[in-house]
Protein backbone atom coordinates (compact mmCIF):
# COMPACT_ATOMS: atom_id res chain seq x y z
CA UNK A 1 0.00 0.00 0.00
CA UNK A 2 1.18 3.53 -0.74
CA UNK A 3 2.55 4.98 2.50
CA UNK A 4 0.62 8.25 2.20
CA UNK A 5 -2.57 6.24 1.75
CA UNK A 6 -1.62 4.16 4.79
CA UNK A 7 -1.20 7.33 6.88
CA UNK A 8 -4.52 8.65 5.60
CA UNK A 9 -6.26 5.43 6.62
CA UNK A 10 -4.58 5.50 10.02
CA UNK A 11 -5.69 9.08 10.61
CA UNK A 12 -9.29 8.31 9.65
CA UNK A 13 -9.39 5.42 12.12
CA UNK A 14 -8.27 7.57 15.06
CA UNK A 15 -10.60 9.49 17.34
CA UNK A 16 -9.97 13.14 18.24
CA UNK A 17 -8.78 12.13 21.72
CA UNK A 18 -6.37 9.59 20.21
CA UNK A 19 -4.95 12.23 17.84
CA UNK A 20 -4.39 14.53 20.83
CA UNK A 21 -2.68 11.66 22.65
CA UNK A 22 -0.33 11.01 19.71
CA UNK A 23 0.48 14.72 19.52
CA UNK A 24 1.25 14.74 23.24
CA UNK A 25 3.54 11.72 22.89
CA UNK A 26 5.45 13.44 20.05
CA UNK A 27 5.97 16.70 21.95
CA UNK A 28 9.59 15.93 22.80
CA UNK A 29 10.33 14.43 19.41
CA UNK A 30 9.38 17.62 17.58
CA UNK A 31 10.68 19.96 20.27
CA UNK A 32 7.48 21.96 20.72
CA UNK A 33 3.95 21.79 22.06
CA UNK A 34 1.49 20.23 19.62
CA UNK A 35 -1.68 21.08 21.50
CA UNK A 36 -3.02 22.96 18.46
CA UNK A 37 -2.80 19.88 16.20
CA UNK A 38 -6.32 18.79 15.28
CA UNK A 39 -5.80 16.40 12.37
CA UNK A 40 -3.68 13.26 12.27
CA UNK A 41 -2.46 14.25 8.81
CA UNK A 42 -0.97 17.45 10.25
CA UNK A 43 0.94 15.49 12.88
CA UNK A 44 2.15 12.91 10.37
CA UNK A 45 3.35 15.71 8.05
CA UNK A 46 5.35 17.32 10.85
CA UNK A 47 6.97 13.98 11.69
CA UNK A 48 7.75 13.30 8.02
CA UNK A 49 9.27 16.77 7.57
CA UNK A 50 11.79 15.97 10.30
CA UNK A 51 12.51 12.48 8.92
CA UNK A 52 10.91 10.69 11.86
CA UNK A 53 8.31 8.95 9.71
CA UNK A 54 8.56 7.54 6.19
CA UNK A 55 7.83 4.46 4.11
CA UNK A 56 11.35 3.25 4.92
CA UNK A 57 10.93 4.03 8.63
CA UNK A 58 7.33 3.35 9.73
CA UNK A 59 8.45 2.20 13.19
CA UNK A 60 7.32 5.40 14.92
CA UNK A 61 3.73 4.91 13.75
CA UNK A 62 3.81 1.35 15.07
CA UNK A 63 5.17 2.51 18.42
CA UNK A 64 2.56 5.26 18.77
CA UNK A 65 -0.30 2.90 17.98
CA UNK A 66 1.07 0.32 20.42
CA UNK A 67 1.22 2.91 23.19
CA UNK A 68 -2.43 3.86 22.71
CA UNK A 69 -3.28 0.14 22.40
CA UNK A 70 -4.56 0.12 18.80
CA UNK A 71 -3.04 -3.25 17.91
CA UNK A 72 -5.91 -4.23 15.63
CA UNK A 73 -5.39 -1.06 13.60
CA UNK A 74 -1.70 -1.96 13.28
CA UNK A 75 -2.65 -5.31 11.77
CA UNK A 76 -5.29 -3.77 9.52
CA UNK A 77 -2.67 -1.37 8.16
CA UNK A 78 -0.31 -4.24 7.43
CA UNK A 79 2.32 -3.01 9.89
CA UNK A 80 4.45 -5.22 12.09
CA UNK A 81 3.00 -5.43 15.60
CA UNK A 82 6.46 -5.89 17.09
CA UNK A 83 7.65 -3.01 19.29
CA UNK A 84 10.61 -1.16 17.72
CA UNK A 85 14.01 -2.13 19.11
CA UNK A 86 14.81 1.53 19.78
CA UNK A 87 12.00 3.58 21.28
CA UNK A 88 11.56 7.06 19.84
CA UNK A 89 9.07 8.18 22.47
CA UNK A 90 10.58 9.15 25.81
CA UNK A 91 9.77 7.06 28.92
CA UNK A 92 8.71 10.29 30.64
CA UNK A 93 6.13 11.06 27.95
CA UNK A 94 4.84 7.47 28.12
CA UNK A 95 4.53 7.77 31.91
CA UNK A 96 2.34 10.86 31.67
CA UNK A 97 0.17 9.26 29.00
CA UNK A 98 -0.27 6.06 31.03
CA UNK A 99 -1.21 8.10 34.09
CA UNK A 100 -3.79 10.02 32.07
CA UNK A 101 -5.41 6.77 30.97
CA UNK A 102 -5.98 5.79 34.61
CA UNK A 103 -7.34 9.15 35.78
CA UNK A 104 -11.14 9.40 35.77
CA UNK A 105 -13.20 12.54 35.26
CA UNK A 106 -13.72 12.80 39.02
CA UNK A 107 -9.96 12.40 39.59
CA UNK A 108 -9.26 15.12 37.03
CA UNK A 109 -11.68 17.51 38.75
CA UNK A 110 -9.89 16.92 42.06
CA UNK A 111 -6.49 17.47 40.38
CA UNK A 112 -7.63 20.81 39.01
CA UNK A 113 -8.84 21.82 42.46
CA UNK A 114 -5.45 20.97 43.99
CA UNK A 115 -3.67 22.93 41.24
CA UNK A 116 -5.62 26.15 41.84
CA UNK A 117 -2.68 27.62 43.75
CA UNK A 118 -0.17 26.67 41.05
CA UNK A 119 -2.01 27.37 37.80
CA UNK A 120 -4.40 30.16 36.83
CA UNK A 121 -7.98 28.94 36.79
CA UNK A 122 -8.31 29.94 33.14
CA UNK A 123 -5.53 27.47 32.29
CA UNK A 124 -7.54 24.66 33.84
CA UNK A 125 -10.87 25.28 32.14
CA UNK A 126 -12.08 22.55 29.80
CA UNK A 127 -8.69 20.84 29.96
CA UNK A 128 -8.08 17.12 29.53
CA UNK A 129 -5.59 15.34 31.77
CA UNK A 130 -2.88 15.53 29.09
CA UNK A 131 -3.55 19.25 28.62
CA UNK A 132 -3.21 19.79 32.37
CA UNK A 133 0.14 17.98 32.28
CA UNK A 134 1.26 20.27 29.44
CA UNK A 135 0.26 23.37 31.40
CA UNK A 136 2.21 22.08 34.40
CA UNK A 137 5.25 21.63 32.14
CA UNK A 138 4.87 25.12 30.68
CA UNK A 139 4.87 26.53 34.23
CA UNK A 140 7.94 24.41 35.06
CA UNK A 141 6.01 22.52 37.72
CA UNK A 142 6.96 19.08 36.42
CA UNK A 143 9.68 17.60 34.24
CA UNK A 144 11.36 14.24 33.81
CA UNK A 145 13.68 15.15 36.70
CA UNK A 146 11.12 16.93 38.88
CA UNK A 147 8.02 14.88 39.65
CA UNK A 148 7.52 15.99 43.26
CA UNK A 149 4.33 18.01 42.70
CA UNK A 150 2.89 15.32 40.44
CA UNK A 151 3.50 12.69 43.10
CA UNK A 152 1.80 14.85 45.73
CA UNK A 153 -1.28 15.40 43.58
CA UNK A 154 -1.52 11.80 42.37
CA UNK A 155 -1.02 10.64 45.96
CA UNK A 156 -4.03 12.68 47.04
CA UNK A 157 -6.26 11.78 44.10
CA UNK A 158 -5.34 8.21 43.20
CA UNK A 159 -2.49 6.88 45.42
CA UNK A 160 -2.14 3.57 43.60
CA UNK A 161 -0.84 5.41 40.52
CA UNK A 162 2.23 6.63 42.38
CA UNK A 163 3.66 3.16 41.86
CA UNK A 164 4.05 4.02 38.16
CA UNK A 165 6.00 7.18 39.05
CA UNK A 166 8.19 5.29 41.51
CA UNK A 167 8.99 2.67 38.88
CA UNK A 168 9.84 5.36 36.32
CA UNK A 169 12.19 7.13 38.74
CA UNK A 170 13.93 3.88 39.60
CA UNK A 171 14.57 3.16 35.93
CA UNK A 172 15.93 6.65 35.39
CA UNK A 173 18.60 6.47 38.10
CA UNK A 174 19.65 2.82 37.88
CA UNK A 175 23.36 2.84 36.96
CA UNK A 176 24.62 0.44 34.33
CA UNK A 177 28.24 0.65 35.46
CA UNK A 178 30.38 2.17 38.16
CA UNK A 179 30.23 5.50 36.30
CA UNK A 180 27.11 7.59 36.79
CA UNK A 181 24.91 7.42 33.67
CA UNK A 182 23.10 10.48 32.35
CA UNK A 183 19.32 10.32 32.11
CA UNK A 184 17.79 13.74 31.73
CA UNK A 185 19.28 15.93 34.41
CA UNK A 186 22.72 17.53 34.62
CA UNK A 187 25.19 15.21 36.30
CA UNK A 188 28.93 15.28 36.63
CA UNK A 189 30.35 12.54 34.46
CA UNK A 190 33.78 11.60 35.72
CA UNK A 191 36.55 9.17 35.06
CA UNK A 192 37.88 8.00 38.40
CA UNK A 193 41.58 8.43 39.04
CA UNK A 194 42.63 6.77 42.27
CA UNK A 195 45.98 5.32 43.34
CA UNK A 196 44.34 3.40 46.19
CA UNK A 197 41.27 1.12 46.17
CA UNK A 198 39.52 3.12 48.88
CA UNK A 199 37.22 5.81 47.43
CA UNK A 200 38.17 9.40 48.06
CA UNK A 201 35.97 12.46 48.16
CA UNK A 202 36.22 15.49 45.93
CA UNK A 203 36.35 19.01 47.23
CA UNK A 204 32.65 19.99 47.09
CA UNK A 205 33.56 23.46 45.87
CA UNK A 206 34.88 22.26 42.55
CA UNK A 207 34.29 19.55 39.99
CA UNK A 208 36.88 18.30 37.52
CA UNK A 209 36.74 16.10 34.46
CA UNK A 210 38.38 13.33 36.43
CA UNK A 211 38.60 12.73 40.16
CA UNK A 212 41.90 13.53 41.82
CA UNK A 213 42.80 11.95 45.16
CA UNK A 214 43.51 14.31 48.00
CA UNK A 215 47.25 13.60 47.86
CA UNK A 216 47.47 15.42 44.48
CA UNK A 217 45.19 18.52 44.75
CA UNK A 218 47.12 20.75 42.30
CA UNK A 219 47.60 18.07 39.62
CA UNK A 220 44.40 18.72 37.64
CA UNK A 221 45.20 22.42 37.32
CA UNK A 222 48.78 21.61 36.39
CA UNK A 223 47.72 19.35 33.55
CA UNK A 224 44.99 21.60 32.19
CA UNK A 225 46.67 24.99 32.61
CA UNK A 226 49.47 24.66 30.08
CA UNK A 227 50.14 28.38 30.08
CA UNK A 228 51.79 28.21 33.51
CA UNK A 229 55.53 28.69 33.47
CA UNK A 230 55.89 26.69 36.65
CA UNK A 231 53.74 24.22 38.55
CA UNK A 232 54.15 23.32 42.18
CA UNK A 233 53.42 19.64 42.67
CA UNK A 234 54.21 17.98 46.01
CA UNK A 235 56.76 15.18 46.09
CA UNK A 236 55.01 11.84 46.19
CA UNK A 237 55.97 8.19 45.95
CA UNK A 238 54.34 6.64 42.92
CA UNK A 239 53.80 2.95 42.31
CA UNK A 240 53.90 1.31 38.89
CA UNK A 241 50.16 1.68 38.32
CA UNK A 242 50.22 5.33 39.34
CA UNK A 243 53.15 6.03 36.98
CA UNK A 244 51.24 4.40 34.13
CA UNK A 245 48.17 6.48 34.78
CA UNK A 246 50.14 9.71 35.00
CA UNK A 247 52.12 8.83 31.89
CA UNK A 248 48.91 8.29 29.97
CA UNK A 249 47.70 11.73 31.07
CA UNK A 250 50.94 13.24 29.78
CA UNK A 251 50.12 11.86 26.34
CA UNK A 252 47.21 14.33 26.09
CA UNK A 253 49.64 17.27 26.21
CA UNK A 254 51.19 18.51 22.98
CA UNK A 255 54.02 20.78 24.11
CA UNK A 256 57.42 19.38 25.03
CA UNK A 257 57.98 22.09 27.61
CA UNK A 258 54.95 21.12 29.70
CA UNK A 259 55.76 17.42 29.37
CA UNK A 260 59.27 18.00 30.67
CA UNK A 261 57.99 20.10 33.58
CA UNK A 262 55.45 17.47 34.60
CA UNK A 263 57.96 14.66 34.25
CA UNK A 264 60.39 16.54 36.44
CA UNK A 265 57.82 17.41 39.12
CA UNK A 266 56.30 13.93 39.20
CA UNK A 267 59.61 12.09 39.18
CA UNK A 268 58.98 10.36 35.86
CA UNK A 269 62.07 10.19 33.69
CA UNK A 270 61.69 10.24 29.93
CA UNK A 271 63.66 6.98 29.66
CA UNK A 272 61.14 5.28 31.95
CA UNK A 273 58.32 5.79 29.46
CA UNK A 274 57.82 3.11 26.87
CA UNK A 275 57.45 4.14 23.20
CA UNK A 276 53.71 3.53 23.46
CA UNK A 277 53.55 5.96 26.40
CA UNK A 278 55.65 8.68 24.78
CA UNK A 279 53.45 11.67 23.88
CA UNK A 280 52.98 11.96 20.14
CA UNK A 281 53.46 15.57 19.08
CA UNK A 282 53.49 14.75 15.35
CA UNK A 283 50.12 15.83 13.94
CA UNK A 284 51.01 15.44 10.28
CA UNK A 285 48.95 12.25 10.06
CA UNK A 286 45.79 14.26 10.78
CA UNK A 287 46.49 17.16 8.46
CA UNK A 288 45.25 20.72 8.96
CA UNK A 289 42.85 22.86 7.01
CA UNK A 290 44.51 25.50 4.85
CA UNK A 291 44.70 28.86 6.62
CA UNK A 292 46.78 31.02 4.25
CA UNK A 293 44.29 32.43 1.77
CA UNK A 294 43.72 36.14 1.20
CA UNK A 295 41.15 36.37 4.00
CA UNK A 296 40.38 34.29 7.06
CA UNK A 297 36.62 34.38 6.45
CA UNK A 298 33.30 35.83 7.57
CA UNK A 299 32.13 35.64 11.18
CA UNK A 300 28.40 36.20 11.55
CA UNK A 301 27.14 36.89 15.08
CA UNK A 302 23.36 36.78 15.56
CA UNK A 303 22.55 38.18 19.00
CA UNK A 304 18.92 37.94 20.10
CA UNK A 305 18.33 40.03 23.22
CA UNK A 306 14.91 41.71 23.09
CA UNK A 307 12.06 39.18 23.23
CA UNK A 308 9.37 41.65 24.31
CA UNK A 309 7.23 40.86 21.25
CA UNK A 310 7.77 37.09 21.28
CA UNK A 311 4.85 34.69 21.28
CA UNK A 312 5.12 32.65 23.45
CA UNK A 313 6.47 35.24 25.86
CA UNK A 314 10.21 34.88 26.52
CA UNK A 315 12.49 36.86 28.80
CA UNK A 316 15.01 39.37 27.51
CA UNK A 317 18.56 37.98 27.53
CA UNK A 318 20.33 40.45 29.80
CA UNK A 319 24.11 40.08 29.67
CA UNK A 320 24.26 38.83 26.09
CA UNK A 321 25.88 42.09 24.95
CA UNK A 322 28.99 41.05 26.89
CA UNK A 323 29.20 37.85 24.85
CA UNK A 324 28.73 39.79 21.61
CA UNK A 325 31.54 42.19 22.48
CA UNK A 326 33.95 39.39 23.42
CA UNK A 327 33.18 37.35 20.29
CA UNK A 328 33.69 40.42 18.10
CA UNK A 329 37.06 41.23 19.68
CA UNK A 330 38.37 37.64 19.54
CA UNK A 331 37.36 36.80 15.98
CA UNK A 332 38.54 40.15 14.64
CA UNK A 333 41.85 39.39 16.37
CA UNK A 334 41.89 36.03 14.57
CA UNK A 335 41.47 37.81 11.24
CA UNK A 336 37.76 37.37 10.55
CA UNK A 337 35.45 39.93 9.01
CA UNK A 338 32.83 40.19 11.75
CA UNK A 339 29.19 41.02 11.04
CA UNK A 340 26.68 41.48 13.86
CA UNK A 341 22.92 41.17 13.50
CA UNK A 342 20.74 41.91 16.51
CA UNK A 343 17.23 40.77 17.47
CA UNK A 344 16.43 38.63 14.47
CA UNK A 345 13.16 36.86 13.82
CA UNK A 346 13.11 33.29 12.60
CA UNK A 347 12.74 34.44 9.00
CA UNK A 348 15.53 37.00 9.36
CA UNK A 349 17.94 34.33 10.64
CA UNK A 350 17.13 32.08 7.70
CA UNK A 351 17.50 35.01 5.30
CA UNK A 352 20.90 35.93 6.74
CA UNK A 353 22.13 32.35 6.31
CA UNK A 354 20.82 32.24 2.74
CA UNK A 355 22.70 35.45 2.02
CA UNK A 356 25.84 34.05 3.61
CA UNK A 357 25.59 30.92 1.47
CA UNK A 358 25.19 32.95 -1.73
CA UNK A 359 28.48 34.83 -1.25
CA UNK A 360 31.81 34.00 -2.86
CA UNK A 361 34.06 32.39 -0.24
CA UNK A 362 36.76 31.30 -2.69
CA UNK A 363 39.36 33.58 -1.08
CA UNK A 364 38.30 32.65 2.45
CA UNK A 365 39.79 30.01 4.76
CA UNK A 366 36.65 29.16 6.71
CA UNK A 367 33.32 30.39 8.09
CA UNK A 368 32.19 31.13 11.67
CA UNK A 369 28.57 31.57 12.77
CA UNK A 370 27.62 32.42 16.34
CA UNK A 371 24.01 32.28 17.56
CA UNK A 372 23.14 33.83 20.92
CA UNK A 373 19.49 33.22 21.79
CA UNK A 374 16.94 31.23 23.70
CA UNK A 375 16.64 27.66 22.51
CA UNK A 376 14.97 24.28 22.54
CA UNK A 377 16.43 20.92 21.67
CA UNK A 378 18.05 21.31 18.25
CA UNK A 379 16.46 24.73 17.74
CA UNK A 380 17.07 28.41 18.45
CA UNK A 381 14.43 31.08 18.93
CA UNK A 382 13.90 34.19 16.86
CA UNK A 383 12.78 37.26 18.79
CA UNK A 384 9.28 36.64 17.42
CA UNK A 385 9.10 33.43 19.50
CA UNK A 386 9.35 31.17 16.45
CA UNK A 387 12.04 28.50 16.34
CA UNK A 388 14.44 27.57 13.58
CA UNK A 389 16.13 24.19 13.36
CA UNK A 390 19.91 24.24 13.63
CA UNK A 391 20.00 22.00 10.57
CA UNK A 392 18.09 24.70 8.67
CA UNK A 393 20.74 27.24 9.63
CA UNK A 394 23.54 24.98 8.42
CA UNK A 395 21.95 23.92 5.15
CA UNK A 396 22.61 27.09 3.06
CA UNK A 397 26.37 26.91 3.68
CA UNK A 398 27.03 23.20 3.19
CA UNK A 399 29.39 22.08 0.47
CA UNK A 400 26.60 21.38 -2.01
CA UNK A 401 24.64 24.61 -1.53
CA UNK A 402 27.74 26.81 -1.31
CA UNK A 403 30.49 25.32 -3.47
CA UNK A 404 33.09 27.94 -2.49
CA UNK A 405 32.87 26.62 1.09
CA UNK A 406 33.34 22.99 0.06
CA UNK A 407 36.24 21.33 1.91
CA UNK A 408 36.53 24.36 4.22
CA UNK A 409 35.66 24.30 7.93
CA UNK A 410 32.29 25.77 8.87
CA UNK A 411 32.26 26.52 12.59
CA UNK A 412 28.97 27.05 14.43
CA UNK A 413 28.87 28.17 18.08
CA UNK A 414 25.42 28.11 19.62
CA UNK A 415 24.70 29.66 23.00
CA UNK A 416 21.18 28.43 23.77
CA UNK A 417 19.41 25.95 25.99
CA UNK A 418 18.45 22.51 24.75
CA UNK A 419 15.98 21.69 27.51
CA UNK A 420 14.35 22.85 30.75
CA UNK A 421 15.65 24.32 33.98
CA UNK A 422 14.69 22.78 37.33
CA UNK A 423 15.08 25.95 39.39
CA UNK A 424 16.48 29.43 38.86
CA UNK A 425 18.95 31.06 41.22
CA UNK A 426 18.67 34.81 41.77
CA UNK A 427 21.49 36.02 39.51
CA UNK A 428 21.52 33.33 36.85
CA UNK A 429 18.97 32.94 34.08
CA UNK A 430 18.30 30.10 31.69
CA UNK A 431 18.72 30.67 27.95
CA UNK A 432 15.48 28.86 27.23
CA UNK A 433 11.75 29.03 27.98
CA UNK A 434 10.01 26.83 30.47
CA UNK A 435 8.52 24.40 28.04
CA UNK A 436 8.10 20.70 27.41
CA UNK A 437 11.08 18.47 28.10
CA UNK A 438 13.07 17.22 25.15
CA UNK A 439 14.63 13.83 24.67
CA UNK A 440 17.80 12.74 23.04
CA UNK A 441 18.51 14.88 19.99
CA UNK A 442 20.59 13.43 17.19
CA UNK A 443 22.56 16.59 16.45
CA UNK A 444 25.51 15.05 14.61
CA UNK A 445 25.93 17.02 11.36
CA UNK A 446 25.85 14.96 8.18
CA UNK A 447 27.69 17.41 5.94
CA UNK A 448 31.47 17.32 5.86
CA UNK A 449 33.66 19.95 7.50
CA UNK A 450 31.15 21.20 10.06
CA UNK A 451 31.82 21.79 13.73
CA UNK A 452 28.83 22.43 15.96
CA UNK A 453 29.82 23.82 19.34
CA UNK A 454 26.77 23.64 21.62
CA UNK A 455 26.67 25.43 24.95
CA UNK A 456 25.09 22.40 26.57
CA UNK A 457 24.21 18.76 25.99
CA UNK A 458 20.69 17.72 24.89
CA UNK A 459 17.86 18.17 27.43
CA UNK A 460 19.80 20.58 29.65
CA UNK A 461 19.91 24.32 30.19
CA UNK A 462 22.83 26.71 29.74
CA UNK A 463 23.52 29.63 32.03
CA UNK A 464 23.96 33.36 31.51
CA UNK A 465 25.08 35.82 34.16
CA UNK A 466 23.74 39.31 33.69
CA UNK A 467 27.01 41.06 34.43
CA UNK A 468 29.48 38.51 33.06
CA UNK A 469 27.87 36.89 30.00
CA UNK A 470 27.36 33.18 29.43
CA UNK A 471 29.61 30.49 30.84
CA UNK A 472 30.15 28.89 27.44
CA UNK A 473 30.90 31.93 25.28
CA UNK A 474 33.14 33.55 27.89
CA UNK A 475 35.17 30.35 28.28
CA UNK A 476 35.38 29.95 24.49
CA UNK A 477 36.73 33.48 24.03
CA UNK A 478 39.25 33.22 26.87
CA UNK A 479 40.60 29.87 25.71
CA UNK A 480 40.92 31.00 22.09
CA UNK A 481 43.01 33.96 23.26
CA UNK A 482 45.12 31.79 25.57
CA UNK A 483 45.61 28.70 23.40
CA UNK A 484 45.78 29.88 19.77
CA UNK A 485 49.26 31.40 20.34
CA UNK A 486 50.43 27.93 21.46
CA UNK A 487 49.17 26.38 18.18
CA UNK A 488 46.43 24.31 19.80
CA UNK A 489 43.81 23.00 17.39
CA UNK A 490 40.18 24.00 17.83
CA UNK A 491 38.95 20.65 19.18
CA UNK A 492 41.61 20.74 21.90
CA UNK A 493 40.50 24.26 22.77
CA UNK A 494 36.88 23.14 22.99
CA UNK A 495 37.92 20.26 25.23
CA UNK A 496 39.43 22.84 27.58
CA UNK A 497 36.20 24.82 27.35
CA UNK A 498 34.32 21.65 28.35
CA UNK A 499 36.56 21.28 31.37
CA UNK A 500 36.29 24.92 32.43
CA UNK A 501 32.52 25.10 32.14
CA UNK A 502 32.02 21.72 33.83
CA UNK A 503 33.71 23.13 36.94
CA UNK A 504 31.43 26.14 37.16
CA UNK A 505 28.37 26.21 39.40
CA UNK A 506 25.68 28.71 40.32
CA UNK A 507 25.41 30.58 43.62
CA UNK A 508 23.44 27.72 45.20
CA UNK A 509 26.09 25.17 44.24
CA UNK A 510 23.43 22.98 42.62
CA UNK A 511 23.51 23.84 38.91
CA UNK A 512 26.04 22.51 36.43
CA UNK A 513 26.54 22.80 32.67
CA UNK A 514 28.31 20.58 30.14
CA UNK A 515 29.05 21.93 26.63
CA UNK A 516 29.13 19.54 23.71
CA UNK A 517 30.99 19.84 20.40
CA UNK A 518 29.94 17.59 17.53
CA UNK A 519 31.91 17.47 14.34
CA UNK A 520 32.39 16.14 10.85
CA UNK A 521 35.72 17.90 10.51
CA UNK A 522 38.22 15.85 8.52
CA UNK A 523 41.32 17.76 9.60
CA UNK A 524 42.60 19.90 12.44
CA UNK A 525 41.52 23.54 12.64
CA UNK A 526 44.59 25.52 13.68
CA UNK A 527 44.28 29.28 13.48
CA UNK A 528 47.47 31.17 12.56
CA UNK A 529 48.91 33.12 15.49
CA UNK A 530 47.86 36.78 15.07
CA UNK A 531 50.57 39.41 15.01
CA UNK A 532 48.42 41.84 16.98
CA UNK A 533 48.35 41.60 20.78
CA UNK A 534 45.39 39.63 22.14
CA UNK A 535 42.26 41.57 23.06
CA UNK A 536 41.39 42.42 26.63
CA UNK A 537 38.52 40.29 27.95
CA UNK A 538 36.51 40.38 31.18
CA UNK A 539 38.09 38.35 34.00
CA UNK A 540 36.76 34.88 34.69
CA UNK A 541 33.90 35.15 37.14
Amino acid sequence: MDFQKLLLDAGRALSQDEIKALAFLCTDLLGRSLSSVEEASDLFSLLADQDHLSAERPQLLTELLLIIQRTRLIRNLGLSDQAPTRSLISPYRKLLYNLSEEITDDDLRDMKFLLNKNLPRRKLEEKSTLSVFLEMEHMDLISDTNLTLLEEIIGSVCPMLNEKITKFKAQQVTPTSSTVQETARPRSSSCTFEPNPAPRSLDPKRSASFEIPEEFPPLAESIMNTSNTSMDVPNVCLGVDERDRLSQQLRSLNTDRNINVLQSNLGIDAVQMSPAQTPNTNNEVLGSYRMNRAKRGFCLIINNHDFAKSRPSLKDRKGTEIDEDCLKKVFEWLGFEVEIQSDCTRQKMLSLMQDLGSRDHSQMDCLVCCFLSHGLQGQVFGVDGKTVEIEELKRPVNGMKCTTLAEKPKLFFIQACQGNNDQRPVYIESDGPVCSDAVRFASIPFDADFLLGMATVPSYVSFRERTCGTWFIQSLCRNLVQMVPSHYDLLSILTKVNDDVSQKTDSSGQKKQMPQPSTTLRKRVVFPVPEAPPPSLPPDA
